[in-house]
């Protein structure tokens, strides 16, 4: 996962990719760093998103404009537009799902 550490970077991802995952976290959460494992396997698996990794710690004000309520977060964006939050990172199978699910989201 690419690491991003200034909203510049983290807003050309969202805007250049048609499918952005980006990975909310803080280094010294415990179920951060589960989740960040989960994501690492679900990366590996075929899909046609781009993802980055973003602390929070460096980024307060993207978290502040986009209301984010914890972490572990994980925004899904299709075309710039967030389609879905996850918080719960219930299994690598349920995160699989919600990246297909939106690849074929329609507005």
């Amino acid at each position: 996962m690419n690491e991003v550490s200034n909203e510049r970077a983290l807003y050309d991802a969202i805007n250049t990719h048609e499918l952005a995952a980006v990975y909310l976290y803080t280094p010294m959460c415990g179920t951060c760093q589960v989740a960040g494992r989960m994501l690492d396997i679900v990366e590996k698996l075929p899909h046609s998103f781009h993802f980055e990794k973003v602390n929070l710690n460096y980024l307060p004000q993207f978290a502040e404009e986009q209301s984010i309520e914890s972490v572990p977060c994980l925004l899904l964006y299709k075309n710039s537009k967030e389609i879905e939050r996850i918080y719960a990172f219930q299994s690598v199978p349920y995160l699989y799902d919600m990246l297909k699910k939106t690849e074929t989201f329609t507005s």
